[in-house]
């Protein structure tokens, strides 16, 4: 989970720059959290003690509607809707990771990822973007997956072509919010890495929506490296409030043993 509040933090101020290089600053004066960072906890709190994804995910955009919230999102909380508006975006991908670190077996990180989507995102493609990320968090963490094995099962699962190298997508590629269009490059920013910070400079280096895919890439590569580098989660710890960090620390204490290598 920490891994993607720290590449949304790092990705915030490349959102919409198109930045198409891995060499840059990790950290500026104006890195904030956004709402990956706000719906991450809110999933997390949901894993730690139970809820509804509605109510829960109404509450934490009421407690920070500044964050950058999509259109269709904050339409959906301002006016308490209960219905799903079946968006495709990456919305339910971005805040999946903790469903990934939380389940027991891959049969009930799915399920649980469907349900964390179909609340907002009840497209089939926003679906399968929530289910696929929370899938591939699940494998990493467990430690029996490599990256090819990640690779293989999210294609023959989930139907993404992850076959083509971050050089075959950067120079063409442009920001997509959609699922479709973001959650298979993320995908592969992750798979291409040698460490946390490497994915994460991966996903950023696309060009595209900075903030979600270093979400997404760093979700899955905090699982499969064991943790964020203390270098990074430090930095970013300070950037949020105690009501996130809180959330934090008890999704840690109750599930970190799994992943925290």
């Amino acid at each position: 989970m920490m891994g993607a509040i720290a590449g949304d933090i790092i990705g915030s101020i490349h959102e919409g720059t198109g930045t198409k290089t891995k060499h840059f600053p990790l950290f500026a004066a104006d890195s904030r959290f956004t709402d990956d960072t706000v719906l991450t906890v809110a999933v997390a709190e949901k894993m730690t003690s139970g809820g509804d994804y509605v109510e829960l995910f109404h509450d934490y955009y009421h407690g920070y509607p500044a964050a950058g919230f999509g259109d269709d999102f904050a339409n959906w909380a301002e006016r308490f809707r209960r219905k799903p508006y079946k968006s495709w975006g990456n919305g339910s991908a971005m805040r999946v990771s903790p469903v990934g670190l939380a389940l027991g077996n891959i049969e009930a990180v799915r399920e649980e990822a469907r349900a964390s989507a179909r609340v907002t995102h009840s497209h089939p493609e926003g679906i399968r973007g929530a289910e696929a990320v929370a899938s591939a968090v699940f494998l990493a963490w467990s430690g029996d997956s490599d990256q090819e094995d990640i690779r293989q099962y999210l294609e023959q699962e989930f139907g993404y072509y992850l076959g083509d190298s971050l050089d075959d997508i950067r120079d063409d590629y442009e920001f997509d919010i959609s699922c479709q269009g973001s959650v298979p490059q993320s995908i592969v920013a992750f798979l291409e890495s040698e460490d946390y910070e490497d994915a994460i400079r991966n996903a950023i280096s696309l060009g595209g929506d900075a903030d979600t895919m270093a979400a997404i890439a760093g979700g899955i590569a905090e699982a499969y490296y064991g943790g964020v580098p203390d270098e990074i989660r430090e930095p970013c710890l300070a950037l949020l409030d105690e009501r996130l960090r809180q959330v934090i620390v008890e999704f840690e204490a109750q599930f970190g043993k799994h992943y925290l290598r």
